[in-house]
């Protein structure tokens, strides 16, 4: 593939590693629980940003981390240190505490963490209810995920650090409005989102809840990628691509590589992980998936282009 981005990248050999759903669905599970626990503290002490930037995670050296939050005078930072596999929380009055990433239950974690807070004098309250899944369990009452298998959890943050790289590189090609690479704890996936510079049209979900969440996540025309570790109905980790508003004619654009598909039933291009890791170069392979189809919905929805793209 001859594209003069891809230049600014390494040219030393790539190893992504493999990390099949069924391995460690279990795992997967629990984490989610943990991460969205860690992910409402920063929800409940951080000012609302619009399409909830607020809330999100970070990829760093270690693993995930929240970035700094206020609390009071002080403030603090959690991260989950997917290397010596343990939680962390400093803050900035030199407190500080960990303990260790293991199996345990959701539960137990909660209250662990939660005490861990307290013992640092920040004090906050969540709503104990997951989002975003089938059958949520509060928190604090959730003795049945109990699972975490440190290689596997040390294999995702390695395929988040490397999509990260090339989520920041695609980003770069963009002057007009756009997200960091952040992590939505919600749905478990690392995200970059580009922005025409228009309002969308006014959301009309049924459910009250939904439709407020939705109206400042879609406050504004998108094209939204992102990389999501699989389960459910997904029977393996995949590269995803959606525009809200969704253009006429955006699902029949043509997109590359040919192992990319659009998905009519949850309305996004996927390209299955598997189809990057065993790509003679996935981060060029990824590129080329974050390049058409970004192109297939700025194309079909008229976008600005001349103004919101930086010449290569």
């Amino acid at each position: 593939m001859n594209d003069p981005h891809v230049t600014s990248l390494s040219d030393a050999p790539e190893c992504w590693p493999a990390l099949p759903v069924e391995s460690w669905k279990d795992n997967l599970t629990t984490l989610h629980m943990w991460m969205q626990i860690v992910g409402k503290v920063r929800l409940a002490l951080t000012p609302r940003t619009n399409h909830w930037w607020n809330v999100t995670l970070y990829v760093n050296s270690r693993g995930l981390t929240t970035s700094a939050i206020p609390c009071g005078q002080k403030i603090f930072e959690v991260q989950f240190d997917f290397i010596d596999h343990h939680l962390k929380v400093q803050c900035n009055d030199g407190g500080s505490r960990a303990f260790p990433l293991a199996p345990r239950t959701v539960a137990d974690f909660y209250q662990e963490f939660m005490a861990t807070l307290d013992s640092l004098g920040i004090d906050v309250k969540i709503w104990k209810m997951p989002v975003e899944i089938a059958d949520p369990i509060p928190f604090d009452q959730d003795f049945v995920h109990a699972s975490y298998d440190a290689e596997s959890a040390h294999r995702f943050w390695r395929i988040l650090v490397s999509v990260d790289e090339v989520f920041k590189h695609f980003n770069a090609r963009f002057v007009g409005k756009a997200s960091p690479v952040h992590f939505f704890w919600g749905a478990m996936d690392l995200a970059v989102t580009r922005f025409s510079g228009r309002r969308a049209p006014e959301r009309n979900d049924a459910d009250p809840v939904l439709r407020k969440i939705m109206l400042e996540a879609y406050s504004h025309e998108v094209i939204s990628a992102g990389f999501w570790p699989g389960g459910g109905d997904m029977k393996g980790a995949a590269f995803y691509c959606y525009a809200a508003p969704e253009p006429v004619g955006f699902a029949q654009q043509k997109v590359r590589p040919d192992a990319a598909v659009y998905n009519a039933a949850i309305g996004e291009y996927l390209l299955m992980y598997d189809d990057v890791r065993t790509a003679s170069s996935p981060s060029a392979t990824l590129l080329d998936f974050l390049q058409t189809t970004y192109e297939a919905g700025a194309i079909t929805g008229k976008w600005e282009r001349e103004a919101l793209e930086r010449k290569p």
